[in-house]
Formats: C-alpha cells, sequence, structure tokens
C-alpha cells in the first residue's frame, strides 16, 4: 500500500490523531504527514503511506494556503482561539474601513521576519516551544524570514461587507493567505491588530491548499472509512507528489536497473543543472525513484526508491 492521502483534518484532532487513526484503520504502519496543523484548525493535510514517506523530504516545504478568521478587540496568550485573553475586549475603531485594513495586510506582504511564537511546535534546543510555555516559560527566539505571497480580505459579497461584529464588541476579518511553509498565521493576525492599534488573535483557519493538493481531493476521516469498508480505491498514486520535479520517462531494461539502485543515461541533461533532482518514471508513467542528475558522467543516480525489485 503506496501512495498519497489528502484529509479534510477535523476541528479538535491534531495531526498525530489523524496519523494513528489511518494506522489503525488502513493497519499500516508506515504513515507520515509532510506539515502539521494546529488542533483548533481544519482543512488539508497530506499523508504519505507505505514506500511514498520516502517522499516527505520533497514535500515539507511546499507552499501553503488558508482561509483565516482574524478577530480584533484582545489578543490571546496563544495567538488563537485556545488561548487566554491578554486583558479586557478593547474597543474596535469605529473609524476601521476598508482601505485601513488594505494598508495593514499590504505591510506583511512579501518577504518578512517573524519571531515564532511560543506556543508552536518549533524545536528549540531540541524542546518543543509549546511544552516550555505551558510550563510558564518564555526564551529567547530568533527571528525567521518568510513570504506571504498573498494576503487579501475575503468579503462576503460586492459591497462594504466585509466586518462582521459579535456581540462582545469584537469584529471578524476573514481574510486568505497564500505562504511559505514555516509561516505563523496566528502570528500574521497578531501583527494586522497591532497595524490597526487593537489586540487580535486568530479565530479561525482552514488550509485550503498544500502544494499542488487542494481541499477538492480531501476527504474526512469518516468518508475514508467508508471507502475502505466499500473496497473503493482511495490513494493517489506517488508521482502526483512531485509535478514541480523534472521526470524521465524508463525503458523496461533501464526500469530493472533503478529497481537495484543502479544509475541510468540522462536523456535530456542540457535542461538540468548538477545535483538536480529528477523523478524517474517506468513505461506506464508509475513513480520509480527520485535521482540526482550527475551532470560530469551524464547519469541519474537514485537517490529514494520507491519501486520493490522484481
Amino acid at each position: 500500500m503506496d501512495g498519497i492521502l489528502i484529509i479534510d483534518k477535523p476541528a479538535g484532532w491534531t495531526s498525530h490523531d489523524v496519523v494513528a487513526r489511518l494506522r489503525r484503520l488502513l493497519r499500516e504502519k508506515r504513515i507520515g504527514h509532510t506539515g502539521t496543523l494546529d488542533p483548533f484548525a481544519t482543512g488539508v493535510l497530506v499523508l504519505l503511506v507505505g514506500r511514498a514517506t520516502r517522499l516527505a523530504q520533497f514535500l515539507s516545504g511546499a507552499e501553503k494556503e488558508y482561509e483565516a478568521t482574524i478577530r480584533l478587540g484582545y489578543a490571546t496568550d496563544t495567538g488563537d482561539l485556545t488561548g487566554e485573553p491578554r486583558g479586557p475586549v478593547a474597543e474596535v475603531p469605529s473609524a476601521l474601513v476598508g482601505p485601513g485594513v488594505e494598508a495593514a495586510l499590504a505591510t506583511l506582504r512579501g518577504e518578512i521576519e517573524q519571531v515564532p511564537p511560543m506556543y508552536s511546535a518549533k524545536k528549540v534546543g531540541g524542546k518543543k516551544l509549546y511544552e516550555l510555555a505551558r510550563r510558564g516559560e518564555e526564551i529567547e527566539r530568533k527571528a525567521v524570514r518568510v513570504n506571504v505571497r498573498e494576503f487579501e480580505i475575503l468579503r462576503e459579497g460586492a459591497g462594504e461587507d466585509w466586518l462582521r461584529h459579535n456581540a462582545d464588541g469584537t469584529c471578524d476579518l476573514r481574510t486568505r493567505v497564500v505562504c511559505s511553509a514555516g509561516t505563523y498565521v496566528r502570528a500574521l493576525a497578531e501583527s494586522v491588530g497591532a497595524a490597526l492599534g487593537t489586540g487580535a488573535h486568530l479565530a479561525a483557519l482552514r488550509r485550503t491548499r498544500a502544494g499542488e493538493f487542494r481541499l477538492g481531493r480531501a476527504v474526512t476521516p469518516e468518508e475514508l472509512q467508508a471507502r475502505t469498508e466499500a473496497g473503493e480505491e482511495f490513494l493517489i498514486p506517488p508521482e502526483a507528489a512531485l509535478p514541480h520535479l523534472p521526470a524521465q520517462h524508463l525503458t523496461a531494461e533501464a526500469a530493472g536497473r533503478v529497481r537495484h539502485g543502479a544509475a541510468v543515461r540522462a536523456e535530456a541533461p542540457a535542461v538540468w543543472g548538477e545535483g538536480a533532482h529528477v523523478a524517474l518514471l517506468d513505461e506506464r508513467g508509475a513513480l520509480l525513484a527520485v535521482a540526482i542528475y550527475d551532470a560530469a558522467a551524464g547519469l541519474l543516480r537514485p537517490r529514494v526508491t520507491l519501486a520493490a525489485e522484481k
């Protein structure tokens, strides 16, 4: 059982919860995800199954897309709705209008630096930051450079109905974010609040895309169980994970060599640079391996092999 699963992660589940559930359901120990989602968040979680887990290194840095609801009025100690409020609800400026919010979002587009939140899974000195935070510890963190390619308001309609006012005096701003791996959307929410002169936190987060995989291809754990019990096909083939890599189709003879880990002659060396990763496909288009191009020898040397020996 080798391939890719796109799960629509439910709220309240950790990414590890999803992996554990699927290991039991599919009776397969070799399952891993390519990028965590916070427990309160929902949406696209890419899982690799069987030998496809060897492809994780090529997917973990994929661009992500989110729908994020930013709540204006107060900050929390975690930066999201699961945390404790930092002070009372502040009155959101009544003059808050579209141009002001647009300007705040504009300052956060492009390459920016973020300090990882204490309530995050990032490891410092071998310890996850959230483990330290739960013990009441706070340590210095180095800023990391991330790329926020798109950050825009999600309007409900064609008019100015873009802010939802809540009974407690807060306002909700729905946004769309396209960003590099490692971007903390909760930190973006806090930065938007700071730019608008009010506290803010992330009230909802839904990942709609991870790399090439969109929400439309995702299934819930319950839907996957129903498909499994019905005997339906549910795995996406491993080669679907690597459309960003150049590929070379192999003859039956060359495919046999790759299955045993041997190098093969590169057919289009002029378009590849030294050390380029190239997907090696059999005559049917199935992924056999990911190779590294050796320019001096004109060879593709398998680095990660998926195909079983025959």
